[in-house]
């Protein structure tokens, strides 16, 4: 069996929506969003109970809300609006589009509070006035281990709000700037960027000047991780959108897309099988939104009471 660790959460958070639909006010920035053709309400609320049933057959324990609303189209994205850490602290964020603002949602921080161990609630989102934007762990991609924030900067992510939660939560900032063959921005780190355990898939080709690609790739490496660096296609695929989480007696599971999974290499995919079991699920649908199974899941930090 191989050891637990950090940075896989045994626990997470999904939001199971009944109204989904790619959003009109995100399309502008994010270049992986695709319109829908038909209403996929049904089929990504299928995708999302696949996702549940499939991490909690695995061990991992799955909190899932309904979102039963129609206001919001991308609630199905849980892990832009809070995060949490070890030692009890939890981070509420600022979003960009006025209509994700209404995902935060008071029930999920008060389930936090009566299952796990919250000792603070830092909120960031009354900078939304000032025009600062944070959006949680799609915008950094957070090493628990060796404590580095990894960030694209974007009208998403502005690097003064990285430095303010880096100081205030220990972590060492790294922002770097990305594009996709376009030449435009990624408007997430976590579809570009997985930190497992053992291994990190990265889409080098997108960070911007060589000599920053090449002191992300040392900086990965010196942690000790195998680097397994992504193709543009394989980015677009969400190959990097993926997330380790924590199954039965602490296996260490690696949560990717059918999408995603597809476009890997059987070199690729043996690599991460040395590392944990890769669980591949269906949720097209929601990939029409320009997000994948990594933005699906809130990680849960925390100690259980």
């Amino acid at each position: 069996m191989r050891a637990a660790s950090a940075q896989a959460p045994g626990a997470v958070v999904l939001i199971r929506p009944h109204h989904f639909r790619p959003n009109p006010q995100t399309a502008a920035d994010n270049n992986f969003q695709r319109p829908a053709d038909h209403d996929v309400s049904r089929e990504a609320y299928d995708a999302c109970t696949r996702v549940a049933e499939t991490l909690a057959e695995a061990g991992v324990r799955v909190h899932v809300f309904d979102d039963e609303g129609d206001t919001h189209p991308d609630s199905v994205f849980p892990n832009n609006w809070f995060s949490t850490h070890a030692g009890g602290r939890v981070a509420v964020y600022p979003m960009y589009a006025p209509n994700r603002r209404g995902e935060r949602r008071a029930d999920i921080i008060e389930m936090l509070k009566a299952e796990y161990r919250v000792q603070e609630v830092i909120d960031y989102s009354g900078l939304e006035p000032d025009d600062l934007f944070l959006e949680g762990t799609g915008a950094m991609v957070l090493d628990h281990v060796s404590r580095i924030a990894y960030a694209v900067r974007s009208k998403r992510c502005d690097p003064v709000l990285v430095e303010r939660f880096c100081t205030v939560f220990g972590y060492e900032p790294v922002v770097f700037d990305a594009v996709d063959p376009d030449g435009v921005p990624i408007y997430h780190t976590n579809v570009m960027m997985c930190i497992g355990t053992d291994i990190a898939l990265i889409g080098l080709d997108a960070i911007v000047g060589d000599a920053r690609r090449e002191e992300i790739a040392r900086r990965i490496r010196e942690t000790g991780r195998t680097l397994i660096p992504l193709t543009a296609q394989q980015v677009a695929s969400f190959a990097g959108n993926a997330l380790e989480v924590r199954g039965h007696g602490g296996e260490r599971l690696l949560v990717i897309s059918e999408t995603a999974h597809r476009s890997l290499t059987d070199e690729q995919l043996d690599i991460l099988s040395a590392s944990c079991r890769v669980l591949a699920v269906d949720v097209a649908p929601i990939e029409l939104a320009g997000g994948s199974v990594r933005c699906m899941l809130a990680g849960i930090h925390l100690d259980a009471r």
